[in-house]
């Protein structure tokens, strides 16, 4: 069996962007997503196969394994938007938050890491602006974002020379999630303003990057956080 490209969170925005841009490269690819009609419509248009799976399940990891098990690449486009003061925050909105960012991700990689290395292989992971901005109520997702920042770092270093492990810290994304905020026309408008480049991100600006770090064309490029942000996160 040839080694694929495996895109968790493949229905979102990114990852179905990303799903995209790879099989256009003539790439292949796995998808796996929890929501199976949306999931197996993407595998129909690009002709490739998937697995249905919820990353916050438990034995979610033993599933896909065995319906996919050699990888050349992994992009983890799994996220969330948890945005609360402080004050109203609770220990389970926390633990949540690190299951879905960064214990499942660490799980993901753990299964596939011999495979991984067979293939000289490439994980993508996803972080945030706000790991790096201070912004108010994101107390919860900056800090499971900084953790998958560190993870990736620590694991370039583990993992080199054979896997390379790189990182996108993407600002405010068009995407499902984002909806609950960008659907204020005027909260919308003030997020834009405050990107130098004056718009929202797109799943593909997003995906284009994670493309590039997922292949050959960025095989010497490792251990790297880079801001896909519309110039926020520094200028």
């Amino acid at each position: 069996m040839d080694a694929k490209y495996l895109i968790f969170g493949a229905t979102g925005s990114i990852g179905s962007n990303l799903a995209n841009q790879l099989h256009n490269s003539n790439e292949d690819i796995h998808l796996v997503a929890r929501n199976e009609q949306e999931v197996k419509s993407l595998s129909e248009k690009f002709k490739c196969t998937y697995s249905v799976a919820d990353v916050l399940e438990d034995n979610f990891i033993e599933k896909v394994k065995s319906e996919i098990s050699e990888v050349k690449g992994i992009a983890y486009c799994v996220g969330s938007i948890d945005l609360k003061p402080l004050k109203i925050v609770k220990e389970d909105d926390f633990q949540k938050c690190m299951k879905l960012n960064l214990y499942s991700a660490v799980k993901i990689i753990k299964e596939y890491q011999d495979s991984l290395k067979k293939n000289k292989g490439s994980i993508v992971l996803f972080s945030s602006v706000a790991a790096q901005r201070g912004f108010p109520n994101h107390s919860i997702i900056a800090s499971a974002k900084a953790a998958v920042r560190g993870l990736t770092i620590s694991l370039a270093a583990e993992f080199a020379p054979n896997i390379r492990v790189n990182c996108i810290a993407p600002s405010l994304t068009n995407s499902k999630i984002s909806q609950p905020i960008l659907k204020n026309n005027m909260m919308a408008e003030g997020i834009k303003k405050a990107h130098p480049m004056k718009r929202i991100g797109e799943g593909k600006d997003i995906a284009a990057m994670a493309k590039f770090l997922l292949t050959e064309e960025s095989s010497w490029i490792t251990g790297q956080v880079i801001g896909v942000d519309g110039g926020r996160s520094s200028i």
